[in-house]
């Protein structure tokens, strides 16, 4: 009996649909209201650190002297608090993924 089991799995598995997204040449469509990452439009932000102030896991850093902003996109747990905060409104949440990181620490700079 549980040949037939594995034979209908395996008859399933050759000339049924794939289980997962072909992701790099069909990109995934993503959900209303989908939380993905932080975007900022550093051209309006004033620089002000609420955001910073704001943020549980302290993944940005506003430098408001040289005017750099950065995330650290390990320790960002993408809560939207920031962009709540900001009176700005200069930071919002994208849909989709973060670029990528390839070590701790290494942090994403903005400058106006």
């Amino acid at each position: 009996m549980p040949f037939f089991t594995i034979s209908k799995t395996i008859l399933r598995s050759l000339f049924g649909r794939p289980a997962t997204l072909m992701y790099p040449a069909v990109p995934r469509e993503y959900v209303e209201g989908s939380r993905g990452h932080i975007e900022i439009a550093v051209e309006s932000c004033s620089f002000c650190s609420l955001c910073q102030r704001k943020c549980p896991t302290e993944a940005l850093s506003v430098d408001r002297e040289t005017k750099i902003w950065k995330i650290d996109r390990l320790r960002c747990i993408a809560c939207n608090f920031c962009a709540e905060a900001c009176p700005k409104k200069c930071l919002s949440m994208a849909t989709g993924y973060s670029p990528a990181v390839t070590s701790p620490g290494e942090t994403e700079e903005h400058h106006a």
